[in-house]
């Protein structure tokens, strides 16, 4: 009796509520009443892996409005795939497409709308948003129609609009190469003299250009065209070759001039040992005695080389006088004409080289667009 007493009270204050408040606005519904009614195939075109979250059970939302309008909201985690072209890599920007509709049902039984218009019917908040390697500039929508063999088809298009950043690429690629470069063209300062240390600057930065672009291609799928980074890795290499090309050409130019000098130095002993000899058949038919007298009076011949050729090189002269078969020091030694006009043309042009790169890709609209 009791109970019966208390489900009467209860019922009692219920309608009596009911008649105070009015009709309910929102019916709020359990997840399990989802399947009690019909709801829309909707798919995703590009999607290649999708989550449905249930923990700790299914996350739905399930509403009926009074007038009769149904609000069914679910959580979902979709991997889709976004084609890119990495042409302008890492100044790159892609607008990746998300893009779902009806998978049965045509145009004529099923439509989809933007419900606020396309401003704001996706909204991204900012702490949604955050990624490591892009950055979020924006969202645009649109919509479109397919047509196939079953019909005529809506499709909803999400763009994501994202823009690489290059920090990383900046400490972990670009600054060392660009390093890379001064430290080969410090080797311009060095005397020529000095070929093992030319030749392992040489050699050294070769070789971590050569690790650079391995290590850049890394963090690339493998492309079969070449990239912004790619263009800049090749200069930057063409650069540190040429320098230690530059050496090579320096030695065999102050090679070659030591040669030559050489040559002078020879000719000039031959033809002084030839006027000793005819000098010496000239005397031989004169007095001993006044011959001797006359050597020993007369300057020797080494001392004079004014009468034997007019005006010897200074180097034909430290040759003479020390009696070598071995060219003076001062063949070698000296700033190259090559190295001076190296420590000038090298700088300019690979500046001119990273003002040019710079300002176009910077200045280069590099947004991607996929459809």
């Amino acid at each position: 009796m009791e109970y019966t007493m208390d489900v009467f009270f209860r019922q009692t204050w219920i309608d009596e509520r009911l008649k105070f408040e009015g009709p309910i606005e929102i019916l709020r519904l359990n997840n399990l009443m989802v399947s009690k009614i019909w709801t829309p195939d909707t798919f995703f075109r590009n999607g290649k892996r999708s989550i449905s979250h249930n923990m700790t059970t299914p996350n739905k939302l399930f509403r009926i409005m009074q007038n009769g309008t149904i609000l069914y909201t679910m959580r979902l985690t979709i991997n889709a795939e976004c084609p890119m072209r990495l042409m302008n890599f890492p100044m790159d920007g892609h607008a990746c497409p998300l893009k779902f509709g009806s998978y049965a049902y045509p145009m004529s039984e099923i439509v989809y709308t933007w419900k606020k218009g396309p401003l704001f019917s996706v909204e991204v908040p900012e702490e949604s948003s955050s990624l490591l390697q892009y950055d979020l500039i924006g969202q645009t929508v649109s919509s479109e129609r397919l047509k196939s063999n079953t019909g005529e088809y809506v499709i909803m298009t999400v763009h994501f609009h994202l823009q690489r950043k290059m920090g990383f690429f900046l400490i972990q690629t670009y600054i060392p190469c660009i390093m890379t470069v001064i430290l080969a063209q410090v080797s311009f300062w060095i005397n020529k003299e000095s070929v093992p240390a030319r030749t392992v600057f040489g050699i050294t930065t070769v070789l971590t250009m050569t690790t650079l672009s391995i290590s850049a291609r890394h963090s690339l799928p493998k492309v079969s065209y070449a990239t912004a980074m790619d263009w800049f890795i090749a200069v930057c290499f063409a650069f540190v070759f040429s320098a230690l090309i530059e050496f090579a050409a320096v030695n065999y130019f102050s090679t070659l001039q030591a040669n030559r000098e050489l040559c002078k130095v020879a000719a000039i002993k031959a033809a002084q040992e030839a006027a000793e000899a005819g000098r010496s058949d000239g005397e031989s038919s004169s007095d001993a005695s006044s011959m001797l007298k006359k050597r020993m009076n007369s300057t020797p011949h080494f001392e004079r080389p004014a009468e034997v050729f007019p005006n010897p090189p200074v180097n034909a002269q430290a040759f003479l006088q020390q009696g070598s078969a071995v060219p003076s020091n001062n063949l070698l030694t000296g700033t190259s004409i090559i190295d001076k006009y190296s420590r000038i043309l090298f700088p300019l042009s690979f500046g001119a080289f990273n003002l040019v790169y710079w300002i176009v890709y910077l200045t280069k609209d590099t947004m991607e667009m996929t459809r």
